[in-house]
């Protein structure tokens, strides 16, 4: 049988309740018997104190006396000649009640009516000359026993109930709390097996639930990472696929292309200006490098190992792109500082990236209309990394693509694969870097970060 969490800190607190409740009732019963007997052991000594062998006349002022002390009315009846008693009127005959001979015996009797009023009436046989024999009758109201009673019984009866009360109302308040939370986490757990990996919200009480919910937020967390890893693997995957079947063709429009090209400027030489020919030449070689580097994307490959000038390597890119800048009418802003470290990679690799990232810096300006359109490289230091900066006055990333654009497939060029930034990320991670991007003061800014070598760390 399924029994709820709820229902297992409600039911022992329900019982303690119950429990403390019935201890509440024994106690007030006790209480009220407590009472009887303190009336009663009253009621005994007054009987000694007026039947023991004093010399002092018992008379009716006697027992109006011994009324004020005591709160109980008396009656006595002489064996001859007429009686007397402190109530308000005379009976016409004794209380039927057993008479006691002698005070430790004595009892409250039960309850007589006398007039408008009930008392527990005793007997107790006088043994005192000059009234042996006689009878005195104690006649207790039964209204000041239960007020007695009342007052011994309340402050128990008050007591207990309100810790029943309590008890029940904590009860019912951390069944309900904690059943709130529990579910919480059943809703949670049911929306990451849907496919929902967005995070719950933390409860603010630090205790176990808490750390449930902050364990199920980070196996959430994973889940999604290894959703995207799979998801990246399986993109990559289909990269490979698809790029095997266009590699052969595509190289082979590059190698003729180049060729081509390459004997026309052995036949040239002299003859013309090559200088545009041969930027032309550059580019088809680097475009066939960017096609290897495509083909090889998501697999592990660790670049050549040797010192990169990273200043040399955006100085390159610069000619590369300086024709395009021309003829779009966009301003290349680079200004080359002395003492950069250099770092440890590929250099044609590290080229790439660069290019990768002027071009598509190209692309944010131009295609937009932007004025003025203005593409920045920056290169600089900073503990002990080199940081290398492409800004660019675009209109920025959309929100779609924003957060994924360095996956496979993302892009937010309408004739773009979205290829060249992961080639990027892929490149850098594997030199042991980083890349990222932000948008601020109308620029949108690509950093690389690499380490510098030891060696040129110190370089001012």
């Amino acid at each position: 049988m399924r029994w709820r969490i709820r229902s297992q800190v409600l039911v022992p607190l329900l019982v303690l309740g119950v429990g403390v409740a019935g201890v509440g009732w024994w106690q007030a019963g006790t209480a009220a018997a407590n009472a009887r007997d303190a009336i009663e052991t009253r009621v005994r000594n007054v009987a000694l104190t007026l039947s023991d062998g004093s010399s002092y006349p018992l008379s009716e002022t006697v027992l109006r006396m011994m009324k004020h002390l005591s709160g109980a009315d008396y009656l006595l009846v002489p064996r001859d000649g007429p009686s007397y008693t402190t109530l308000d009127a005379m009976p016409d005959e004794p209380p039927p009640v057993a008479v006691a001979d002698d005070w430790q015996t004595l009892q409250l009797g039960p309850p007589v009516t006398l007039g408008p009023a009930r008392y527990l009436c005793s007997g107790i046989r006088l043994s005192r000359p000059p009234r042996r024999g006689e009878v005195l009758y104690i006649l207790y109201p039964e209204s000041l026993l239960a007020d007695a009673q009342r007052e011994a019984i309340q402050p128990v009866l008050v007591l207990g109930g309100f810790t029943g009360l309590a008890a029940l109302a904590l009860a019912l308040g951390l069944g309900q709390r904690l059943g709130r939370r529990v579910d919480e986490l059943g809703r949670q757990t049911r929306r990451i097996a849907a496919g929902d990996f967005s995070p719950m919200p933390v409860p603010g009480h630090d205790d176990e639930i808490r750390d449930l919910a902050v364990a199920v937020n980070e196996m959430a967390q994973r889940l999604a990472q290894y959703q995207e890893m799979s998801l990246r693997s399986e993109r990559l995957r289909l990269l490979g696929q698809v790029g095997g079947g266009l590699a052969h063709q595509l190289r082979n429009g590059l190698a003729g292309a180049k060729l081509a090209l390459q004997v026309y400027l052995r036949e040239a030489a002299g003859q013309i200006d090559t200088s545009a020919l041969d930027v032309a030449l550059r580019q088809l070689t680097l475009q066939e490098a960017h096609l290897q580097r495509f083909l090889q994307l998501g697999r592990a490959e660790t670049p050549r190992r040797e010192p990169v000038d990273l200043v040399e390597v955006v100085e390159e890119v610069r000619v590369l792109v300086e024709p395009r800048c021309g003829h779009a009418e966009v301003e290349l802003v680079w200004r080359p500082l002395a003492g950069v470290p250099r770092v440890e990679g590929d250099a044609g690799q590290l080229g790439e990236v660069v290019l990768n990232l002027v071009g598509n810096a190209l692309d944010a300006v131009t295609s937009a209309g932007t004025r003025p359109a203005v593409v920045e490289i920056r290169l600089r230091t900073e503990a002990g990394r080199v940081l290398l900066e492409v800004l660019d006055t675009g209109p920025g990333l959309s929100p779609e693509v924003a957060g994924r654009l360095f996956e496979p497939f993302v892009t937010g060029k309408p004739e773009g694969i979205g290829l060249g930034l992961a080639v990027v990320r892929q490149t850098v991670e594997a030199h042991g870097g980083r890349v990222g991007w932000s948008r601020d003061a109308g620029r949108t800014c690509f950093r690389i970060e690499l380490p510098a070598l030891p060696e040129d760390r110190g370089t001012p």
